[in-house]
Formats: structure tokens, sequence, C-alpha cells
């Protein structure tokens, strides 16, 4: 299956009972996947929203009556879902946003890019709030996370943001589904469905006493030390002896494990750390592979973002260096291999 379709399929198998997307290259297989099979599950709902705005507001809906929800676009189509995805946050609620990014900034070009990861990993919208970010690097692992994602949303209570990219929605691998939600879901004891026999409920994001939001606020935080310590997740690949460390997610990993095969075929002592939870960052991890080497390279197909990550959990214990591709560009791994050798001889490694 291609990337996208297979999200569409995994998110079905996950439980989703509700899609509320609007078309934009490169997702918008995704958009079609589930507006043709999302109705084989019983009183799940597809809905093309007028714009990017009513698909989150509509997610938000949704997810207010303890739906399963979730929305995807592109891009410039998140930057237009983030005020919404700030709402999610601040009432505790779950849902899962796909982002199969592309160049940029501004409309860009259709080509694959990751420069959304500031946007992903530090709130994207207004107000102190985070997002659970995944970043997967096959179409396997694109089903994988989706159902991982659905969980997750429902276990904190937060939106969780799964990372793509055009390369990784438009290519075709063989998949196995792995995962199937159970046919009836627990419905969130905080849902609204109806006050018969209860009090009225209210769920909103307003107050006008500061120390009441602040108190939210701090509730929220200790929620984000927890996912912090429970879910942080990475991928290490010949770091056991590795004296130069590439820093790569997505499919940008996928193109340096193809760099550092190379390297370890010429004799060149390069291993490979990858996250797959963007926020929480693995910083742990990297702080561990700095006691065994200085030597970073962080390889990323944009201008630099993930630099901030790895140099905060390094704090100054290590050298970090840095290539990158921006506005959709896709390197080989030649070209990686190329920068990696260079910059293991001048740091004079062999």
């Amino acid at each position: 299956m291609n990337g996208n379709s297979a999200i569409g399929e995994a998110a079905i198998r996950a439980g989703c009972q509700c899609y509320f997307g609007y078309p934009i290259t490169p997702q918008n297989e995704l958009t079609e996947y589930m507006a043709m099979h999302l109705s084989r599950k019983k009183g799940c709902s597809f809905v093309q929203a007028e714009s990017e705005i009513a698909a989150i507001n509509m997610v938000y809906g949704a997810s207010l009556t303890g739906a399963r929800a979730m929305t995807s676009s592109s891009s410039p189509g998140i930057s237009l879902k983030q005020e919404g995805i700030s709402y999610l946050a601040a009432c505790e609620l779950p849902a899962v946003i796909v982002n199969m990014s592309r160049g940029g900034p501004g409309l860009g070009s259709i080509s694959a890019s990751q420069s959304d990861y500031f946007q992903a990993t530090r709130g994207g919208g207004h107000g102190d709030y985070r997002t659970i970010v995944l970043a997967p690097s096959s179409v396997q692992e694109l089903a994988d996370l989706t159902h991982r994602a659905f969980d997750l949303a429902d276990k904190y209570q937060i939106p969780v943001i799964i990372l793509g990219d055009g390369m990784l929605g438009q290519m075709m691998e063989p998949i196995e589904f792995k995962h199937e939600a159970p046919e009836e879901l627990q419905i969130r004891s905080r849902a609204l469905r109806g006050a018969k026999g209860r009090p009225s409920r209210i769920i909103k994001t307003f107050t006008s006493k500061p120390t009441e939001l602040e108190e939210i606020n701090w509730s929220l935080f200790r929620r984000y030390q927890l996912i912090k310590k429970e879910e942080t997740t990475c991928e290490t690949f010949l770091v056991e002896d590795a004296e130069l460390i590439v820093v790569a997610f997505g499919i940008a990993a996928r193109i340096a494990k193809g760099a550092v095969k190379n390297a370890r075929t010429n004799g060149l002592k390069v291993g490979m750390l990858r996250p797959i939870t963007l926020w929480p960052f693995p910083s742990e991890k990297v702080q561990e592979l700095a006691k065994r080497t200085k030597h970073f390279l962080v390889f990323e197909m944009n201008m630099g973002q993930m630099i901030e990550d790895v140099q905060l959990a390094l704090a100054g214990k290590g050298e970090i260096h840095f290539h990158g591709r921006p506005g959709g560009v896709i390197p080989t791994p030649s070209e990686v291999f190329r920068i990696v050798s260079r910059l293991y001889y001048q740091k004079g490694l062999k």
C-alpha cells in the first residue's frame, strides 16, 4: 500500500469513528481512502469539510462526544488547524492529527520536506501546551504508529501528531496490519452525550480567573512530565562502537541509514540515532551516547530545526555538525555518506 492509504486503514482498524478532512497535496490519498472505507464500520462518519479550520473544529466537537476523531493535512493546512489544536489541548481532548509535510514556507512545493518540526514539537498554536509527536520512517511504521497515536491520545487525553512527509505518503511498501481495536470502545467519563439522570457538564477553554487557568496549566505540565517519563522512544543503529553519531528522523533516517551502512563498509565507525517521538525528544539517549563520543551530525530535510533539541540534550558536552536540504530537495544516501566521511576524516577519527 502507499503510505497515505496505510494510515487510513490503520486508523479504521484502530477504531477511528470520525474523520474530517480537506484536500491538499501530498496527503489526498488518505482523505480518499477514508471516504471510501470508513463507512464499512457501523456508526462512523466521514465529512469533507469546507476548510481546514472547519475540519479541526469538527474534530473538536466529535472528541467532546467521546468519539475517536482524526484529521489530516499538509503543512499550510496544518497551520490553519493550530487554533483548534490549542483548544483540544486546553479541554484535554484526545485527537489524532496527521501532517504529511511538504516544502515551505508559504505554499512552497508539494515535494517531501521536514520543515514542520518546530511547529509540531513546540505546540504550534497559542498558549502553554504540548502534543505528542510521532515520526515514522516506513509505511509499516506509519500503520503501527497510527494505532499507537489513538491509544496515546486516549491514555493522556491529548492531541497526538503523526509527522510524516510527502515521500512517505506516496511510497508503496509491503505492510502487515498487526492491531485491531475492540468493536466496542469504552466511552470516556467526561464525554458529552446528554445529561439525562445527572447534572449538566460544561467543557470550555475560557476562564476569567488567572489562578484557575494557572492550575489548569500546571495540571497539563504534570501530565507532560509523565509522558516524557513513560512514552519517549527512539531507535539506535550501530552505535555501540561509533565515533560519529548521525541523528535523523523520519524519511531522512531511512536515507541516513544507507549512508551509515556505506560508512561501515568503508571501515568508518559511524552509528545513527533515530528519534521516534520527536516530542518527547529522547534527550537521555543522546546524553548516554555522548559518554561514548563527542561527535554528532544532525541530518534533516530542513535548515536545521532538530539541532536545538540535540543542543539542549548535550548541554555543551558534544560537538554538533549539520547537513540539511530544505525546500523539498530529497538527498541520497551517497550524498550523506560524502558528508559523513569528510567530517570523519576532518575530525581525525581515523
